[in-house]
């Protein structure tokens, strides 16, 4: 039986975080083909997230409280640490992404072993809200510039739904604490992948007054990861091949 450890990165979600776990453990008792490792790392929230946390311990199966607010990247970094599954699922703390889709995702990894399994709110999604029309734009500039360094075909690289092999990351240092950790982990695990899947999910995402912390500068910060590790990685591959 596969093992993916679902990382959950949280910052002041007293709304929506016991709702999220919740819906996690009903999505487990459905899997007799997957194994859960449910593992919360709190970002220093200010507001009763970790009250609530403490007292449903139930929930989950490991809980990490950074001392201060690092950012979503280094919340997940220290998941990634601490994971002992063999893939890993990363689960926003909102209610944006559906836990009900658990199944597309891990159909991939069940049938043929995926490596990789991307979900996409733009592949003909049953029910996706919609997007505002910046964020959309800044979401096609990053995923064409990825596609095109990295020879992939995927349609949206900064979906929250993104399920991997954890030995693809093997022996690599993350480096970046905020929203473009993503884009980095990305630039690794993309190239040595071989079997790449994008499933079509539903999307219910918020706006800025509902709480949601992405936003369209962000975009500068994960263009750059893409490209400087794009670059690194190549000058890395002459060098090898040199030697």
């Amino acid at each position: 039986m596969k093992k993916i450890s679902i990382i959950i990165p949280v910052f002041n979600e007293e709304k929506t975080i016991i709702h999220v776990l919740k819906k996690i453990r009903e999505e487990k008792k459905k899997n007799n083909k997957i194994s859960f490792e449910v593992i919360v790392v709190d970002d220093c929230s200010n507001d009763k997230t970790n009250s609530l946390l403490k007292k449903n311990k139930d929930l989950y199966d490991k809980i990490f409280l950074l001392e201060k607010n690092l950012g979503k990247g280094a919340a997940v970094i220290k998941g990634l640490n601490e994971s002992t599954g063999d893939y890993i699922l990363f689960q926003d703390a909102d209610l944006e992404y559906d836990t009900s889709d658990y199944q597309k995702l891990f159909e991939p990894i069940i049938k043929y072993s995926a490596d990789i399994v991307m979900g996409s709110r733009l592949k003909a999604s049953p029910l996706t809200k919609c997007l505002n029309f910046w964020n959309l734009v800044g979401n096609k500039i990053i995923t064409l510039i990825f596609d095109a360094l990295f020879n992939s075909t995927l349609s949206d690289i900064y979906s929250c739904y993104l399920v991997f092999k954890k030995e693809l990351l093997k022996n690599k240092k993350l480096k970046y604490k905020g929203f473009d950790g993503q884009a980095e982990i990305l630039t690794y695990i993309v190239p040595k992948a071989k079997k790449v899947y994008e499933v079509p999910i539903s999307y219910h995402g918020r706006s800025l007054e509902e709480g949601k912390k992405i936003r369209f500068y962000h975009i500068f910060s994960v263009i750059y990861v893409i490209i400087k590790n794009w670059f690194y990685l190549k000058i890395n591959s002459i060098s090898i091949k040199k030697n």
